[in-house]
């Protein structure tokens, strides 16, 4: 299974300006129900993404305002990307190297496609799992009519 495959269905790209203030950003992602948005510039292009972590260790945890400090000020630069077509093994892995719980995903052509997030891997992970157990189940103890 593929990136491409976890967020064709999706309906929205969640994205923030560089230049909104945090306070603008925590609304954003508790209205939208979310924990991290890409930051894309007035081209669309990625510069960076921010969740609810930056949020809570670079403002809250400082005591600064969120009405004053901006997006760019506290999101995350040093990003590691994907592309539709990476394998959620491959995803998975990057996730745990790099310690990270979202990757932004990048299409040659149309640009930022959106996030995925450990919770998505998961999500997939226990559908996969469960169905392999229904099927060995069925395997082992087969429903005679």
């Amino acid at each position: 299974m593929t990136v491409r495959d976890l967020i064709h269905s999706r309906q929205q790209v969640f994205s923030l300006s560089p230049e909104a203030t945090v306070l603008d950003a925590a609304r954003y992602l508790r209205d939208k129900q979310i924990r991290a948005a890409g930051i894309c510039d007035e081209q669309g292009k990625l510069v960076g993404i921010v969740s609810q972590s930056d949020i809570a260790d670079k403002v809250a945890a400082e005591n600064k305002c969120p009405a004053w400090v901006r997006v760019s000020e506290i999101m995350s630069t040093d990003l590691s990307t994907v592309s539709p077509e990476t394998p959620l093994e491959e995803c998975l892995q990057i996730m745990e190297s790099r310690g990270v719980f979202h990757l932004p995903v990048l299409d040659a052509l149309s640009g930022f496609q959106g996030l995925i997030s450990a919770k998505d891997l998961l999500k997939v992970i226990a559908s996969d799992s469960k169905s392999r157990a229904d099927m060995l189940e069925s395997y082992v103890f087969p429903r005679w009519a």
